[in-house]
């Protein structure tokens, strides 16, 4: 059963003169009364196929740990020339499916761990070929560490949920 709150504030005013329900909806909640809102649940087969779903909507990923490296760019200029061809290469496997989600971690508990990257596939081989890519990887500033994950197929979706909340590029 479907209740929207716009349900309950009709069903709570319009039965003022029954002494079990008050019309104070902040009141009727702290009541004894337990009220269930169930949210609207319709499986969506095929956004369950086009995402990879399996029956629990789930599917296998690759996650990778980016870790400080050993080297670190020579310069001021190096280091935005290398920041700027490792987004390019986050942009470049985003567009082309291999990569579902990157970012990077922040504030002083981070310590060596950088970010993490969730690549759309199961293989480590693959997911290492995707990581050989990037170029902080092949200067050695950064390193990753590979590791199957179990998640939610709707990461599929957060690229194109990102695009339309995103006013600007990184």
């Amino acid at each position: 059963m479907k209740f929207s709150l716009i349900a309950l504030v009709l069903l709570f005013t319009s039965c003022g003169n029954s002494p079990e329900i008050k019309s104070n909806i902040p009141d009727a909640l702290e009541s004894d009364t337990t009220l269930i809102i169930e949210p609207e649940t319709a499986y969506n087969v095929e956004l369950a196929k086009e995402y990879g779903a399996d029956e629990y909507g789930m599917k296998p990923y690759v996650m990778a740990f980016l870790k400080t490296g050993p080297n670190t760019p020579r310069d001021s200029i190096h280091a935005v020339e290398l920041q700027s061809a490792h987004m390019a290469n986050i942009g470049r496997l985003a567009k082309e499916g291999k990569l579902v989600l990157a970012g990077p971690f922040y504030g002083e508990a981070k310590g060596e761990f950088r970010g993490i990257y969730i690549f759309n596939t199961d293989n480590l081989d693959s997911a290492k070929a995707y990581t050989a890519s990037d170029p902080a990887i092949q200067f050695e500033s950064l390193k990753m560490e590979l590791i199957n994950f179990y998640g939610s197929a709707a990461l599929m979706g957060v690229q194109e949920a990102h695009s339309k909340i995103k006013k600007v590029d990184p």
